[in-house]
């Protein structure tokens, strides 16, 4: 199945102004972005989608591939849905969406994901590695409730699976998933999901991908053994990424 690989990057961050544009390893964080998804394979084709020409023009002089979208979008995944709508974008079974502030990201939470679309058992993915119990407490960290047929059930902020009798503390802590926000569509699937009214429980937690999962659409979460790292958010997540670099691009 051909996959096209989307990387949305907006420029306008607040935490950490021009955000795809900051260097990382003396490269526009958004181009490093980008030549992690190309060295990993996973994808036919990649574009970047931007509502900004600088972006847009850091990573052609790069030499990559990038598409102005409208500044409008609420959000990532209607800006990837765009570039997915393209006459010249289709004819792909799946598309794949990277988030452009995430240089680590893993290879198997992209290969995880995909799978769940290209082996035809959802119409959505995505993944989720197994956590420390102490995540649960944290709202910056996004848990996940998964059934026995790998499909989501649930995605808070807040600790789930709850703890409510000590004595289960073993079998809690097996079923504690950090979700990876990386995202995985048919077509049909990612068209469907911007076409849908922003969902009560997507406002509440701040959560957009509760809007499909709200409506019925299923979301296969691939469980993945790779320690979850972070994006960069602030200048203090940026600096560690410079730190991290050489030793991420040695072990990788």
């Amino acid at each position: 199945m051909k996959t096209l690989a989307v990387i949305p990057a907006r420029l306008g961050a607040t935490r950490l102004p021009q955000k795809p544009l900051r260097l990382l390893a003396g490269l526009p964080l958004v181009v490093r972005v980008l030549e992690r998804v190309r060295a990993l394979r996973v994808a036919d084709r990649c574009i970047v989608a931007t509502d900004s020409e600088s972006i847009r023009d850091a990573v052609v002089r790069a030499g990559g591939e990038a598409l102005l979208t409208d500044e409008r979008h609420p959000s990532g995944t209607d800006r990837v849905a765009e570039v997915a709508a393209r006459a010249d974008c289709r004819g792909y079974g799946a598309i794949l969406n990277v988030q452009g502030d995430e240089p680590f990201v893993a290879a198997d939470a992209l290969r995880g994901a995909l799978a769940q679309v290209t082996a035809g058992r959802f119409p959505l993915g995505t993944a989720a590695v197994r956590a420390a119990s102490d995540v649960l407490a944290r709202p910056d960290v996004v848990k996940v409730v998964r059934a026995d047929d790998g499909a989501a059930m649930y995605f808070s902020r807040a600790p789930i699976p709850f703890l409510r009798d000590v004595d289960d503390t073993e079998e809690r802590d097996a079923r504690v998933l950090h979700h990876v926000g990386v995202y995985a569509y048919t077509p049909e699937a990612l068209a469907e999901w911007v076409a849908l009214p922003v969902h009560p429980l997507e406002r509440i937690e701040r959560l957009e991908q509760l809007r499909p999962l709200a409506n019925g659409m299923r979301i296969g979460v691939a469980v993945i053994d790779v320690a979850a790292r972070s994006g960069i958010d602030t200048e203090a997540d940026l600096e560690l990424a410079n730190s991290q670099w050489a030793t991420f691009t040695t072990e990788s």
